[in-house]
């Protein structure tokens, strides 16, 4: 993959923000990531203090944070709005861009 056709579009403040908030979070959340240089998606893991961390974030091109209820659903999107993060919502995964492909538009949740 190469770097050039991406933008990155998150800094290492924003996904400790959210490793923060989501750690904080009353209810467990399973999360993945994609890594940009690899390609790699990394298993569901509900983890979110050190192992989200261990990867650093320079690579990060998404990650999915599941939400099997619309409860925790939208508490996760009012979170995230708080941040103000680009992604977007699917059925039970919420995803937060690190890197998008030049030219796409991506809203911020």
């Amino acid at each position: 993959m190469q770097y050039n056709q991406y933008l990155q579009v998150m800094t290492n403040t924003k996904w400790e923000e959210i490793r923060e908030a989501m750690f904080n979070y009353p209810i467990d959340q399973l999360w993945r990531t994609k890594d940009i240089e690899t390609g790699y998606i990394c298993p569901w893991d509900g983890e979110w203090y050190y192992h989200f961390k261990l990867g650093e974030f320079e690579t990060i091109e998404w990650l999915e944070i599941k939400a099997e209820t619309d409860e925790i659903r939208n508490d996760v999107l009012k979170i995230l709005n708080k941040i103000h993060v680009p992604g977007e919502v699917f059925d039970n995964v919420i995803r937060v861009y690190g890197y998008v492909e030049t030219g796409r538009y991506i809203d911020y949740l």
